[in-house]
């Protein structure tokens, strides 16, 4: 039950102030986010890379209030995909973006997120990867999805997520899956009200299972976003009666979580891409991890208490 009063939390900028100011706070974050600029990240990405390991990078950062800061954070991924360009790591470490980091909740905010995102999708493409739009709460996703679908007509690769927990899913995943779409599935980290989303974990499990099957028979390419070793099973499962090799989809799971899990996967021949985030708007970010797993809690806390 912690999880919901965490996403409350999570908006609070009270909260925001105490949780930044405590004892114990950088050391949890950084297990997270582990760098607050592109020179802090390289090293990870190299040594990620080094083990036979992908990424999808995550600038963090979503409370926009200005064309200037949507404008900025676009230009941070620019940044960012220059630096793995020179890499030559193109085709290994891919951008996840948030549409409300572009600008997407501001004025005439459907049309400055495309504009802003658009670069950064060229830029991604001429290095040999792409871009896959992360879901945000159910308010924002027709904008997503719209923004989706204008964007593959020059990018087919383009990706976008969903989220099992939400009723609308089901739906959305069918049309994803018919028309060839990248699309990575996650549970769902925003607190989302009973009228739109399931919430009790079982039913949210269940809808995952659901939701994969269709992604794994379908025509498009399914990105399994989880953690849970049952589902992680299941989605090998799922794969193998469908008749996917194993470059025909992959597993996602976040930088700072089971990363063990991250090399056995990749050792056993499996696509594993780990989700890394950085920068300094950490907050929302933060929040949701602790209260997408209880033990995370635990370790912050006991954080907090060794280091008052």
């Amino acid at each position: 039950m912690l999880g919901p009063v965490i996403l409350a939390a999570s908006r609070s900028d009270r909260m925001r102030r105490l949780i930044s100011a405590a004892p114990g706070t950088k050391q949890v974050v950084d297990r997270f986010i582990p760098g607050e600029t592109v020179g802090d990240i390289v090293p990870i990405i190299e040594d990620l890379t080094g083990r036979g390991l992908e990424l999808t990078m995550d600038v963090v950062g979503e409370d926009i209030t200005t064309p200037e800061q949507a404008g900025a954070a676009r230009d941070a991924y620019l940044e960012l995909i220059d630096r793995i360009k020179d890499l030559e790591l193109g085709p290994k470490v891919e951008m996840s973006v948030k549409l409300s980091m572009f600008g997407q909740a501001l004025e005439h905010g459907h049309e400055l997120a495309l504009k802003n995102v658009r670069p950064v999708v060229e830029a991604a493409a001429a290095i040999g990867t792409t871009v896959t739009l992360d879901a945000e709460d159910h308010t924002t996703l027709d904008s997503m999805f719209a923004i989706h679908e204008e964007l593959r007509k020059d990018f087919p690769q383009t990706g976008c997520v969903i989220q099992a927990y939400l009723f609308r899913t089901g739906a959305d995943a069918r049309r994803l899956a018919a028309n060839g779409s990248r699309v990575r599935l996650v549970k769902g980290a925003y607190k989302e009200p009973a009228e739109v989303a399931y919430q009790n974990k079982h039913e949210i499990d269940k809808a995952y299972v659901r939701i994969l099957r269709v992604l794994m028979q379908g025509d498009g390419y399914p990105m399994i976003g989880s953690h849970d070793p049952r589902l992680i099973s299941i989605g090998q499962e799922l794969a193998r009666t469908a008749g996917r090799k194993l470059d025909e989809y992959e597993f996602q799971m976040l930088y700072g979580i089971r990363g063990d899990e991250h090399l056995r996967l990749a050792a056993e021949g499996h696509r594993m891409r780990v989700y890394t985030a950085f920068g300094t708007d950490w907050y929302g970010y933060f929040m949701r991890r602790l209260a997408e797993k209880p033990a995370n809690l635990r370790f912050f806390l006991r954080s907090m208490v060794s280091k008052g």
